[in-house]
């Protein structure tokens, strides 16, 4: 049936024979270029999360409802910071105090949760201490000039017997990129143990899975801003104990219309107790607390 199919046989003689030398340059630049990607991906390991030091938040608005940030103080002792990883980009938004050390808040879109582990590595940002710093979160190691001198360090925290206490906290992340962002001190401020591993940790989770619920499963939007309220006691003689911390949440659907909200506080004491309360009634408590007007979500979500 194939006999009419005859294939020549190969002209090795027109193959281009290659050297010794020639074959171990290949090797060699192959070497090198195996190298280089390693060495990328370990300084991309290295430095897992970034984090920019802004005058405005309109490059990471879309933490916000309605891409309005809260209303709240506005002194120049109060930082804004985009923060980021550098593999992903964009995870939330702080306002970061510099005087009291401690964020005002922190601001994110409720995207799921996921069983993602935890580290013990807390980064800073370096731009708040020095002006010539990196993008990159860093470690305290890697800060050369006026370190700590407008933000919390970790040695603030040994033996004070509080907790460094995420705003945002790694069981509402969904990825480890997602995760890695939460560990910096700017998004941290000295909480009880008891209040923080008690009734704060049921209330996030409480909170976590009725936004998947009720939220994310019909398909919509869900926005969460966590703060806390600066109180009368410092530790290190630097950082200060927050009397409260606070956390509103708002749902909306696709024509950016709200469905739902709610809002909850508790006492920053092992035996804080968690209030429940609507999105005005916390805007005007925290007005009274921070002598200014607050509103969490500028008023968009009631």
């Amino acid at each position: 049936m194939w006999g009419w199919f005859k294939p020549s046989p190969p002209n090795y003689k027109s193959q281009p024979s290659i050297s010794k030398k020639e074959l171990y340059i290949d090797n060699i630049s192959f070497f090198i270029m195996k190298l280089l990607v390693s060495v990328f991906l370990l300084l991309a390991l290295s430095y897992p999360a970034t984090a920019e030091v802004v005058t405005s938040f309109a490059t990471c608005n879309n933490f916000f409802f309605n891409g309005q940030p809260p209303i709240g103080p506005t002194a120049a002792t109060y930082k804004k910071i985009c923060q980021r990883t550098q593999a992903s980009g964009y995870k939330y938004a702080t306002l970061y105090d510099t005087r009291n050390k401690i964020p005002v808040y922190s601001a994110y879109e409720f995207v799921g949760y996921a069983s993602c582990g935890r580290k013990d590595t807390w980064f800073i940002e370096p731009k708040l201490d020095d002006q010539n710093g990196g993008d990159f979160m860093a470690s305290e190691s890697k800060v050369k000039n006026n370190l700590g001198q407008n933000q919390a360090l970790n040695e603030d925290y040994t033996h004070t017997g509080y907790h460094k206490g995420h705003l945002l906290p790694v069981r509402h992340r969904n990825a480890p990129s997602c995760m890695e962002a939460t560990f910096t001190l700017t998004n941290a401020a000295p909480q009880n143990p008891t209040f923080n591993q008690g009734r704060w940790r049921v209330k996030e989770a409480e909170v976590a899975n009725m936004l998947d619920t009720k939220c994310l499963n019909r398909g919509f939007q869900a926005y969460i801003v966590t703060g806390v309220v600066p109180g009368n006691t410092n530790i290190n003689n630097r950082v200060n104990v927050p009397s409260y911390f606070w956390s509103a949440h708002c749902c909306r659907d696709n024509n950016n219309r709200p469905q739902f909200s709610g809002a909850f506080y508790g006492d920053n004491l092992p035996s804080g107790t968690i209030a429940i309360t609507s999105i005005a009634d916390l805007d005007r408590k925290l007005t009274a607390l921070y002598g200014t007007g607050f509103q969490v979500f500028s008023n968009k979500c009631q």
